[in-house]
């Protein structure tokens, strides 16, 4: 897996795809377009070698500095990043998918980015995405039941986002 023929023949598969990699890493990576992410996973799942059948979890980084000082040393700009963690049973191998996705869809604050859902791929996406959805506030498209899995329904933000402001009160219960 680890070899240059695993990743020729995903950029075979899915051509455009891949934008970054690392796969001498202690967890070898793989960064895909955000617009590829569905296919990609797929072909992971059903024809790569080895074939990747399990997705242990998603994650969501916020790569955003709140402090202006700090923002303006940083090299970056600022982003989400979704961390697919996946395995082959088979080949006792992990590869993590690693996607940038703006803060927010079109530059318009609480406009949520968005990206494929691979629950149609691997169920446990299902929770994760959900999970993801609900505290860095990333909507998955075709999703099959998008809603906040931790938080209340009415709950207002991201909590995991690094500009959230945490509410002072909620229905009546003082917080701080």
């Amino acid at each position: 897996m680890r070899g240059s023929s695993f990743l020729e023949s995903l950029e075979s598969a899915c051509p455009g795809a891949v934008v970054g990699k690392n796969l001498e890493a202690i967890d070898p990576w793989i960064e895909i377009a955000a617009d590829r992410v569905e296919p990609v996973c797929r072909w992971l799942k059903h024809a790569s070698v080895p074939a990747f059948d399990s997705l242990e979890c998603i994650t969501a980084v916020d790569w955003f500095e709140p402090d202006p000082k700090k923002a303006a040393k940083v090299s970056w700009q600022p982003h989400l990043e979704l961390v697919y963690h996946l395995w082959s049973t088979a080949a006792k191998a992990s590869l993590v998918l690693k996607v940038k996705l703006p803060r927010w869809r079109n530059d318009v604050a609480g406009e949520l980015p968005e990206v494929a859902s691979v629950a149609g791929v691997w169920r446990t996406a299902d929770w994760h995405e959900r999970e993801v959805y609900d505290l860095s506030g990333v909507h998955f498209a075709g999703h099959p039941d998008l809603r906040r899995i931790l938080c209340p329904e009415d709950w207002v933000g991201y909590p995991l986002r690094k500009d959230y402001e945490q509410p002072i009160e909620y229905h009546g219960i003082r917080g701080r």
